[in-house]
């Protein structure tokens, strides 16, 4: 019987650092205390991290009563730094057992439970709270604050200026309740708890804001729907995920439970830190911790890139609390930048630099510094990665500029197929800034016709993200529907399947509010009634009518694919749609009425367990090669493609500007949730003792400040996707809105675009 060789760890421990580049050779070194780590595009984070995982475990000799905590954004990537750790550990001989990997939330759900006594978070006895089911608490909160606090509604009612007319008061009645107050309590509740403040602490800052600053007491009603929200979500048996987070510091706070973690993990790795709030932070910080040294240097290393954050416009996330961090390490010489990457070729990394440096320069977001002034570099000749930074594609950037956005999804088609034609293992991606976009892309691109390439003759599949996205919404959209068809009197379900209509472009954008006041006026107006009467208004009268007319003539099981067949339902969605339908007929075959089909349908959305049905493979999903993937730029973070299509950037989507809903604008030229998110976010990024708070006019300036810096960073993400070439363009003539896609007009091209064509023209000349 063979002996198997002894394992040279040390050996193999030098082969595994040798194989890392320099950023990543520096992370793997390690040895105790704080270390900021932020890492550029394609730098390998991932890759870097686990093997300094796996030699820390080896160099401390770790075990299942001293591990090392691993803590990453998504479930996901979670699973495949696992995968990368358990590899080196294998290799090493080493415990399994030395080490944990789990998302945030995840790892303070497991602190919370295994002392319920301490954290008063038992599973048991308290529920997640679902997405649909929090929307539906808001809008419960907002009606309960509305009752106790009919003063400062009404002031909300008057706004600038009111002569109170009763139609315009039902209006902005309609508006507050439905629309501005639900967002206000959204962001503000999520804003304010997951930078550890609470209710009471919203009222105490309301305090220090002046009056004449404050004409609404903005942080006044965003601290009473943040009451509210929490007594509803403790009435109710439910949790969120920032209670997770402060069970686990609750469970903490005690001595003796908080020195029993702490003995346990030996350090934290945290990846892409640049998401986390500061709620997150502290329990990481706390965790880390030595327990002999509460106020020592913790066992802390923070991974991340902050160009990278583009999270924080719908979530608490913002990349000033990392780079704070990066900021505290550098004076002791424990912030490392891993700045060499292999993704991309050269020309699309010298073109994300000039972004970069533009940006920062031009000063286009005002105070705020969009980027941290690190630049892509190559890696060097003997990189271990295979193909890094590959041979460009062409010139490896080109910027076009089509007559009009049609012209451009030709000239994308076009490209495309001489590019497949070449190379046939060729990965492909359209990034566009939002869905509705994608959907004119798609419609085209399907069309051989109108744009003289038929994609699926040259045998390349197109892969929308949007369209399998959008099947998850057919069970909502089917509540909504069925809702207003049972109650077509309630504004809130008339207003919800209006909703619906103008998502799916079935009808025009308009304000909703006007039609929704009186629905019995919209609906069947009668010789003294008079309703809005416009184009838009008569189209939106035609389906409702239509769709109360179904329940009359079809049972509630066909009711399903008639509303699919008037929503223009695609295949899948159909499908997804006669799936849901079967279901539902199931369980009323006792009672095959409508109001026990809403209620079998409320339940299914509210539990969030219905799957849609999916017509074709998609176990690759967004990255395969011999493929075209339509995706938003957001979805699009953490992937990459050998070519990538940046089309329809124009400045009024990148960087745009925040935009007021007109039907909003009695409240002023702004927006309260975000003047309110402002105004916490200067509370948190504070530093001194007592942090300025903006005034209403001030904050909704800062407000637009960082919607500028994040889109920025959105595009640095997006042109950071390509490998091997990268091509951006901007039509002359674009739609005033992506509602009405035909409505073509004169468009400014977003701002870098002249500002590369410019650098590349001046390149290309010497």
């Amino acid at each position: 019987m063979a002996i198997a060789a002894p394992i040279d760890r040390e050996a193999i421990l030098a082969e595994l650092r040798a194989g890392l580049r320099q950023g990543q050779q520096a992370l793997a070194d390690w040895q105790g205390g704080r270390l900021a780590v932020s890492a550029v595009p394609g730098s390998g984070k991932s890759t870097g991290m686990a093997a300094a995982a796996a030699i820390a475990i080896a160099r401390h000799q770790l075990h299942l009563n001293r591990q090392l905590v691993l803590v990453t954004f998504t479930r996901s990537a979670a699973a495949n730094l696992k995968a990368k750790v358990r590899g080196h550990l294998r290799r090493l001989g080493l415990p399994q057992t030395s080490f944990t990997v789990s998302t945030l939330h995840g790892l303070a759900l497991t602190i919370a439970t295994r002392n319920p006594e301490l954290s008063n978070l038992s599973l048991d006895t308290l529920t997640l709270v679902s997405p649909a089911q929090n929307n539906r608490l808001l809008r419960a909160c907002v009606e309960q604050w509305i009752v106790a606090h009919p003063d400062l509604y009404q002031r909300l009612i008057e706004g600038r200026q009111f002569d109170g007319e009763e139609t315009e008061r039902l209006r902005r009645q309609s508006v507050l309740r439905t629309e501005v107050l639900p967002a206000l309590a959204h962001t503000v509740i999520r804003e304010a708890k997951s930078s550890g403040l609470m209710p009471q602490d919203l009222y105490t800052l309301a305090q220090t804001l002046p009056a004449q600053g404050d004409s609404y007491a903005l942080l006044t009603i965003a601290a009473g729907l943040y009451d509210r929200y929490q007594h509803l979500l403790h009435q109710r048996g439910w949790i969120d995920y920032d209670d997770m987070i402060l069970a686990a510091l609750r469970t903490l706070e005690l001595p003796d439970n908080r020195r029993l973690w702490q003995e346990r993990v030996f350090a934290v790795f945290e990846d892409e830190a640049q998401d986390s709030s500061p709620l997150q932070s502290q329990l990481l910080t706390v965790l880390a911790a030595h327990p002999d040294e509460p106020d020592g240097e913790p066992n802390l290393v923070r991974v991340g890139d902050p160009n990278q954050a583009i999270n924080s416009t719908f979530t608490p996330a913002d990349p000033v609390f990392f780079n704070q961090f990066c900021d505290r390490c550098q004076p002791h010489h424990r912030l490392v930048t891993m700045d060499q990457a292999g993704r991309s070729t050269w020309m699309i990394m010298a073109a994300a630099n000039r972004l970069l440096r533009w940006v920062n320069q031009a000063q286009v977001a005002g105070p705020e510094t969009p980027f941290r002034d690190q630049l892509i570099r190559p890696v060097e000749a003997d990189d271990p990665q295979p193909n890094a930074n590959p041979a460009p594609l062409g010139d490896g950037l080109e910027l076009v500029s089509p007559p009009t956005v049609t012209d451009a999804v030709k000239q994308i088609a076009r490209r495309v197929q001489a590019l497949y034609q070449d190379n046939p293992d060729t990965s492909f991606a359209i990034l566009v800034r939002e869905g509705r976009q994608g959907q004119f892309l798609g419609h085209l691109l399907r069309d051989p016709e109108q744009v003289g390439v038929d994609l699926a003759a040259l045998g390349l599949r197109l892969y929308d993200v949007g369209e399998q996205d959008r099947q998850t919404q057919v069970p909502e959209e089917m509540l909504a529907m069925l809702r207003f068809i049972e109650r077509p009197h309630s504004p809130d379900y008339l207003k919800a399947a209006l909703r619906v209509l103008v998502d799916r472009q079935k009808v025009p954008t308009q304000d909703l509010n006007a039609l929704a006041n009186a629905p019995e006026q919209f609906l069947y107006p009668g010789p003294l009634d008079t309703p809005p009467d416009t184009a838009a208004a008569r189209t939106a009268r035609r389906y409702c009518v239509s769709l109360l007319r179904s329940r009359l003539e079809l049972p509630p099981y066909s009711l399903f694919s008639f509303i699919g067949l008037t929503l223009g339902y695609n295949q899948s969605e159909l499908a997804t749609a006669d799936k849901l339908a079967a279901r539902v007929s199931q369980q009323i075959r006792h009672d095959n009425t409508l109001p026990a089909a809403i209620q079998v349908l409320q339940d299914i959305v509210g539990s969030e367990r219905f799957t849609a049905v999916e017509t074709e493979d998609t176990e690759e999903l967004y990255t395969r090669r011999g493929q075209l993937t339509l995706i938003t730029m957001h979805k699009a973070k953490g992937l990459d493609w050998d070519v990538v299509f940046l089309p329809f950037l124009h400045d009024k989507t990148i960087p745009g500007t925040l935009w007021v809903p007109p039907q909003s604008n009695f409240l002023g030229e702004f927006t309260l949730a975000e003047v309110a998110r402002a105004q916490i976010r200067a509370y948190a990024h504070g530093t001194g003792a007592s942090p300025v708070i903006p005034d209403t006019i001030s904050a909704w300036e800062q407000a637009k400040d960082l919607k500028i810096a994040e889109e920025y960073r959105l595009l640095y993400v997006a042109m950071t996707r390509a490998k091997r070439l990268l091509w951006m363009s901007a039509a002359q003539q674009a739609p005033f809105t992506w509602s009405k896609p035909d409505n073509l007009q004169p468009a400014t091209p977003c701002p870098i675009i002249p500002t590369l064509r410019h650098w590349l023209e001046h390149w290309q000349s010497d």
